[in-house]
């Protein structure tokens, strides 16, 4: 065997031996970028983008996206597993879907609880809210409102036509809230509630396939129809102020990050939510365009 084709051979293997330690770094998690991910409805696609694009900003580095990932649990365990650093959650959904909490209502100290547990069990820093609560919106078409005198849940369950309920499939099964709903207000359900996507509930509101829908308070449309969000008020729904957690591991690797992260913090309104929704929803723009006017008019 000559030189050349020795020394040929052995950058070829040199180079299957760096691929596989390359897969095998990968296989165990290992990687220099960050991911950021959330889960899969209209103001989740927003979010993620506002905070890859502002980190890609602040560091000059690429930010790989796993937008869309699922539901809550969905999106936890992708945090859990390293396949993302951080995606935007609630604070009571955290509370009373991954923690199975109940009985408290108070922003500050369900805050104060997820936090405490978050670090402790999943080794997850929730960092102060983005600015926003985004609640469920029991919402009913404005004419009906009207006519037949409601303003609240309570007037809901007190009213003896009842309701035909189009939901989210989450909101159907978690605890804090179909469930919650049921036990605090006896609203007469007149057939089985029609799980649907949750783009289709305000055309079904409106096109009378469901007399009232599970929304969230953010929702773009809310203030563009005739529609009317009962009250809830026996404050069954705990708050839901948005947050972004983060993998500590993570924030330890890249020092820099929290600081960059924190700058996100009480930045966002829940007009400013319900106008990028709607920008999303009902005019079609894609939720990076959307994301990046937002963060565009933010630092002017």
């Amino acid at each position: 065997m000559d030189r050349t084709t020795f020394r040929n051979r052995a950058a070829r293997v040199s180079k299957r031996l760096l691929l596989l330690t390359a897969a095998l770094l990968t296989g165990c998690g290992a990687r220099n970028h960050i991911v950021v991910g959330s889960k899969n409805f209209t103001e989740q696609l927003i979010l993620g983008e506002i905070i890859a694009q502002h980190i890609e900003a602040r560091t000059h580095q690429p930010v790989e996206r796993k937008l869309d990932l699922g539901g809550t649990l969905l999106a936890h365990q992708a945090l859990l597993a390293k396949d993302i650093d951080m995606y935007p959650e609630y604070t009571g959904t955290a509370f009373t879907n991954v923690m199975k909490r109940s009985g408290v209502t108070d922003p500050a100290v369900v805050l104060e609880q997820v936090r405490a547990e978050y670090s402790s069990g999943f080794h997850l820093d929730v960092l102060d809210p983005l600015g926003f609560d985004n609640s469920f919106a029991m919402t009913i078409r404005g004419e009906d409102a009207r006519a037949r005198h409601l303003e609240t849940l309570s007037d809901a369950a007190a009213d003896p036509t009842g309701f035909t309920l189009g939901a989210g499939y989450e909101f159907l099964t978690r605890p804090d809230a179909y469930g919650a709903l049921n036990r605090a207000y006896s609203i007469k359900w007149t057939s089985a509630p029609k799980s649907m996507d949750l783009g289709l509930l305000y055309q079904a509101l409106e096109q009378k396939q469901v007399s009232m829908a599970a929304a969230n308070t953010t929702d773009g449309l809310l203030n563009k129809l005739d529609v009317t969000v009962l009250k809830d008020d026996k404050q069954v729904f705990p708050p839901y102020q948005a947050c972004i957690v983060v993998r500590q591991e993570s924030l330890a690797a890249y020092p820099n990050l929290r600081a960059i992260l924190s700058e996100l913090s009480g930045k966002i309104s829940d007009t400013q939510m319900r106008a990028m929704n709607y920008a999303v929803d009902a005019q079609h723009r894609p939720a990076r365009d959307v994301a990046k006017d937002f963060l565009q008019n933010r630092d002017r």
